[in-house]
């Protein structure tokens, strides 16, 4: 029996297979309110075969927004507008699928422009606005200077994270998942390259850890016992300064003494002047040591793109979901040929039962031109 498609149970939800869409930007919201293009995004992966699939890093203050395109759950017509979206991949979605949300702020990668325009920080032409991080560094040559967040600026973005799960509750998320991963505020924290505090929130590991936990803490208050709640984690900073992967062991064993369900062990993103080796399955080997050693319900995620790799990582006992994120974008029925490969079964919708292989020859020949 496939593990990839076998149950899992996070917290208090049950997962019908392994398969999770991780959250990608599409930077194509409205002042942080998704639209049509979205509609058709998550209507799309929503019958992807993924047992759950996880809105895009979703901004809990405007200021958080990594771009004038990202969506956010600040305001009344961003729940209004995420509401309609999530109803409607719902209503197509394969039996089972859980959906999910990241809560995220950009911190000093914010003001941003958009990937397509060029990645970098805002110029003064493209209304950009006031960045915030846990020192004044900016994230690279070019970047924006951001103000180290005081006591006040700490409760009130703590406070935002919490209105924002709440509406993510009032939606009827499944799961919330709290960005502490590239680069993004709640790393700039945890990192000793980007945090250099000597207050509460900086200085020793311990203190660099307080703000995120505090976060994490509120938000899991927040929100009733039948969410599951996650976050993505840093496994490493890829620099003999930054996290190492003892660290991400220490805050996932605080994370789950908390009350968290899950982590997603990902890495990278602290400077845009650190290289990361990429290679298949690169990060694994992060998301294997902090499930060996906190026991946490963990997930691999970083150029996992065939599903025999994915079983084999999840036979080994090195994760217990895998993500599948821009294999999923280029094929979106990534969850329907994984399960054929390994075979397994996965329900189609009925109005497209007909291109099972027992109801059409051209399955085969699919196969075949394939190989």
């Amino acid at each position: 029996m496939s593990v990839l498609f076998s149950e899992l149970k996070v917290g208090p939800v049950m997962l019908p297979n392994r398969i999770v869409v991780p959250p990608m930007c599409q930077y194509s919201a409205d002042d942080g309110s998704v639209n049509d293009w979205h509609l058709q995004h998550l209507m799309t992966l929503a019958m992807s075969g993924a047992g759950l699939v996880v809105v895009e890093a979703t901004a809990v203050e405007r200021l958080g927004r990594i771009t004038h395109g990202c969506v956010g759950l600040y305001s009344d017509a961003n729940e209004y507008a995420l509401r309609r979206v999530i109803a409607a991949a719902r209503s197509v979605a394969l039996p089972g699928t859980k959906f999910g949300i990241q809560l995220a702020h950009a911190g000093r990668k914010a003001s941003s422009q958009r990937p397509w325009e060029g990645g970098n920080a805002l110029a003064a032409g493209e209304d950009p606005w006031q960045t915030y991080a846990a020192s004044p560094l900016p994230i690279g040559p070019g970047w924006h200077v951001p103000e180290p967040l005081d006591a006040a600026g700490i409760a009130r973005i703590r406070k935002a994270f919490v209105k924002a799960a709440r509406r993510a509750e009032r939606i009827g998320f499944d799961m919330i998942e709290l960005h502490m991963a590239h680069g993004y505020l709640m790393h700039s924290f945890l990192s000793p390259i980007a945090n250099r505090r000597d207050d509460d929130w900086g200085g020793d590991a311990e203190r660099r850890m307080a703000f995120p936990l505090s976060v994490a803490e509120a938000v899991r208050e927040a929100v009733g016992p039948g969410i599951a709640l996650g976050a993505r984690i840093t496994g490493s900073d890829w620099s003999e300064e930054g996290i190492t992967p003892d660290d991400a062991v220490a805050l996932v064993r605080r994370l789950k003494a908390i009350g968290l369900d899950y982590v997603c062990v990902s890495s990278g993103g602290i400077t845009t002047t650190i290289r990361v080796p990429i290679s298949p399955g690169y990060q694994v080997p992060f998301a294997a040591k902090v499930k060996a050693e906190t026991g946490i319900a963990t997930r691999a995620v970083g150029l996992i793109v065939d599903p025999h790799q994915a079983e084999t990582i999840l036979a080994d006992g090195k994760a217990d979901m895998v993500a599948i994120g821009r294999a999923m974008l280029f094929d979106p029925r990534w969850g329907w040929r994984a399960a054929e490969a390994l075979g397994a079964d996965i329900a189609l919708p009925t109005q497209y039962a007909r291109t099972s292989a027992a109801a059409w020859p051209g399955r085969q020949m699919l196969r075949e031109a394939a190989e």
